[in-house]
């Protein structure tokens, strides 16, 4: 904005009095409407196109602060130059913060679909907000909310502290009595490791769980798509010595059997992992055992 602000004197003198508002204004609102029966928006990106200028995206984003609980959650409407914003949504956000609202709360750490931090629904599908690109489409707007059935802490920040305690539950790391013999590393032939593919790279983002319906209903008891192909890992993993004591830890009615095989984690995973896969692994290992 700085660079805009940087114009000589001189060209602020040859500037007329009185421009037209299309270029007098930066963001729009939606409501305004023009005669032709077009929002003031749409009608800016149609005269703005001709001159390659801007290229206004209207967001509506869930809001509540637990600070004005008196207060309903609703959806709050920005507008964003999608020619001045980085492709994905969570350039937009970033933007939308530093020079729009700086009240808006999310999550974000690496922007690469590693850290999983800025998981959100997105137009009806949970994903990773670093990862899922910008529609072009002008005229529709994008609705973005957090991930759904979980407690809000504030705007589009889940409460995960439930979905980590099962996490922390299915002893998330390797168990093992026996030492090596040469005393240095645990051996694993290029099969067994090969097992592990589509499982380590899980980033705990809980898109999954939070698109199962059997999670919603039964998040106290069952374990829940992430957590179960977490387990499933550990399951396979030819270096663990725990194997016979995961299994029992899972052998019961509700933990894994809650799994209806909607397939709505494998559908919704923004790593391209199929964790109703590893579900069915798990079952197959409980029957067969």
């Amino acid at each position: 904005m700085a660079s805009l602000r940087s114009t000589s004197s001189l060209l602020r003198a040859a500037r007329p009095l009185f421009r037209p508002a299309v270029f007098s204004r930066t963001y729009a609102t939606v409501e305004s409407q023009t005669p032709d029966g077009l929002c003031i928006c749409q009608l800016h990106n149609q005269r703005a196109s001709s001159f390659g200028g801007c290229q206004i995206k209207t967001f509506q984003i869930y809001r509540w602060d637990p600070d004005q609980p008196s207060e309903k959650p609703r959806m709050q409407s920005y507008t964003v130059d999608l020619n001045k914003t980085g492709p994905m949504v969570l350039d937009a956000l970033i933007r939308i913060k530093n020079e729009e609202d700086p009240t808006l709360t999310f999550r974000r750490s690496c922007r690469e679909g590693i850290c999983g931090s800025c998981a959100m629904n997105i137009d009806g599908v949970n994903t990773l907000a670093c990862l899922c690109r910008i529609p072009t489409d002008t005229a529709k707007e994008t609705r973005i909310y957090p991930l759904p059935h979980t407690y809000v802490v504030k705007d589009l920040v889940p409460d995960l502290t439930h979905l980590y305690k099962q996490y922390k539950s299915i002893k998330p790391y390797l168990q093992r009595e026996t030492k090596p013999e040469d005393g240095k590393e645990i051996r694993q032939s290029p099969a067994d490791r090969k097992k592990l593919d589509g499982l380590y790279e899980c980033i705990l983002c809980f898109c999954c769980s939070t698109s199962c319906p059997s999670y919603w209903w039964n998040s106290e008891e069952y374990l829940g798509p992430a957590v179960l192909l977490q387990s499933y890992r550990w399951l396979v993993d030819s270096r663990d010595e725990k194997t016979a004591e995961r299994r029992a830890a899972l052998d019961n009615s509700m933990s894994v059997y809650r799994c209806h095989t909607i397939m709505n984690c494998t559908r919704t995973c923004p790593k391209g992992l199929n964790p109703g896969k590893a579900i069915a692994e798990i079952k197959k290992q409980l029957a067969f055992a």
